[in-house]
C-alpha cells in the first residue's frame, strides 16, 4: 500500500472526477461518461506511479471528449 501523500490526493482527486462523471451518465442515461467514471474509480488501484496514474486520467478524459454523443 503506497502511503506517499502525493499519491493519495492524486488517488482522491481522481475518484471526485470520477465519481462526477458518474453521477452526470446515471442522470442523463449517457454511457460514456458512466463507464468513464467506473474505470476512473477502479484503476488507481492498480497504478503505482503518481505521474502514470494523472496520463491514464488525461487519456480517459480525452476518450470521453472525443467518444461524447452529440
Amino acid at each position: 500500500m503506497n502511503l506517499d501523500p502525493a499519491y493519495l490526493f492524486s488517488s482522491l482527486m481522481i475518484g471526485m472526477i470520477g465519481f462526477v462523471c458518474f453521477r452526470y451518465g446515471k442522470g442523463t442515461g449517457k454511457m460514456v461518461p458512466l463507464l468513464g467514471g467506473v474505470a476512473m474509480f477502479i484503476y488507481p488501484y492498480f497504478i503505482s506511479s503518481v505521474l502514470l496514474m494523472w496520463l491514464v486520467e488525461a487519456g480517459l478524459l480525452a476518450a470521453m471528449f472525443f467518444m461524447r454523443e452529440r
